[in-house]
């Protein structure tokens, strides 16, 4: 789902060898700015599924590596890209903890 949001809307792919032509902000990106939560959150219930402790230390290392690589990469590429529209979406809508109400990008409420 969150893959042909990038397709459909974005108009490119989240590779960043063929980004978006436009920002994404429509579907579960009106929750949450990063996915990575969801690759996370899918280790962390594998680690529990299968009682794994493992798992846990490697969703700490995934997760990790995630957020560098938002961090360092992802977000400043943004900034430069999307200018104003990539800071207000950023005012709106949480990195990496979901908002209980989509966000409407065409409203000026936060």
């Amino acid at each position: 789902m969150a893959f042909a949001r990038f397709v459909t809307e974005g108009l490119g792919t989240p590779a960043p060898v063929a980004p978006t032509e436009r920002l994404v902000v429509g579907g579960p990106y009106r929750y949450v700015r990063k996915m990575y939560v969801a690759v996370d959150a899918t280790i962390a219930g594998q680690a529990l599924l299968l009682a794994r402790p493992v798992l846990f230390v490697h969703g700490g290392c995934a997760g990790l590596l995630m957020w560098a690589f938002a961090r360092w990469y992802e977000e400043p590429d943004l900034g430069r890209r999307f200018g104003a529209d990539y800071d207000r979406y950023c005012e709106a809508v949480p990195g990496w903890w979901p908002r209980l109400r989509s966000w409407d990008p065409d409203s000026t409420a936060y």
